[in-house]
């Protein structure tokens, strides 16, 4: 999409992003476009605004980065990044975990041209790996619309105050159904039952409730951070940054591996943190752990007491 905006070949993404999700990018721009990696502070984890500056230039199509991380640190830099992306004229994309945005600044007020993310936390089941649904929205603007490759949704006024409709045709010349092999979109047929359960799950919860599930997956994450990071021999996270709900643990200090770790705590009946030791082995022995809404205060507590007792 960015580069039928730009028509320029090459996208630039950090390089604390997901591998999985790396070659996913690299397979659907392959082999039209080039992928090409933007080096990250190693205090913060965040992107490198200097490498950034070194590597963009008049072929860069866009800059895509991810809030909250892989890592799951909170990018804070978005508003320059999306400055030097604009200033080489390339599309500032944010990819963000939809319920952190109930407490974190909106990507469009920093700059994003184009949003992407996954609908699985909006309610729908794990389905081993995740509800197969996502979205993407872009600024109101006919050169971003004409370019989205997939059916859209829009919103109308009505007769009547209060009341509003729903189109689905919006700008049908997009789709091959219209244009044939000149159209933009690439699947004919879409997720709507994962997308019908995302819209029941945010009005259930309206603004301010998504609000206060973002307060409370914060909340119960730092305080996870907080009492591990008291452990003697573990460090969490690694990155000098605030988190959303993902956070980096490192055992260096310690006599075990992850896997060992997490051998001693699926004893106990807990799923340990991902390995990371193959995917970022400049880390070390890294595992990569999350909290959400749905881990209590004595499970938090209980991860902590196994974890210290895995290390000994």
């Amino acid at each position: 999409m960015a580069s039928r905006i730009t028509e320029r070949r090459e996208i630039l993404v950090p390089r604390t992003i997901s591998p999985d999700r790396l070659s996913v990018l690299r397979n659907y721009c392959n082999p039209s476009m080039v992928v090409n990696m933007i080096d990250y502070d190693p205090t913060t984890g965040q992107i490198d605004l200097q490498d950034l500056k070194k590597k963009i230039s008049s072929k860069t199509a866009g800059v895509y980065v991810e809030n909250p991380s892989y890592l799951g640190f909170i990018e804070t830099q978005g508003e320059e990044i999306s400055r030097i992306a604009h200033n080489q004229g390339a599309v500032s994309i944010v990819g963000v975990e939809p319920l952190s945005l109930g407490i974190l600044t909106s990507p469009s007020d920093y700059g994003a041209d184009i949003v992407v993310g996954d609908i699985q936390p909006l309610g729908n089941h794990m389905n081993y790996g995740g509800g197969l649904a996502g979205f993407i929205a872009c600024k109101d603007e006919e050169r971003f619309i004409g370019e989205m490759p997939l059916m859209l949704l829009s919103i109308t006024g009505t007769e009547r105050e209060g009341e509003h409709g729903f189109l689905w045709w919006t700008l049908p010349q997009r789709l091959h159904f219209f244009t044939r092999e000149k159209g933009k979109s690439f699947a004919g047929t879409t997720a709507g039952l994962l997308a019908i359960s995302s819209a029941v799950y945010m009005a259930l919860l309206g603004p301010q409730g998504v609000r206060e599930l973002a307060e409370a997956i914060m909340q119960k994450a730092h305080y996870a951070i907080k009492l591990i990071s008291e452990i003697d021999g573990l460090e969490a996270p690694l990155f000098e940054s605030v988190h959303f709900e993902e956070f980096t643990i490192n055992f260096d200090r310690t006599q075990k591996s992850v896997t060992d770790v997490n051998r001693s705590l699926l004893s106990n009946g807990i799923q340990g943190g991902k390995d990371l030791t193959r995917e970022f082995p400049e880390f070390g022995k890294t595992a990569l752990y999350c909290v959400t809404e749905i881990h209590t205060k004595e499970e938090i507590e209980h991860l902590v007491t196994t974890l210290r007792e895995a290390i000994r």
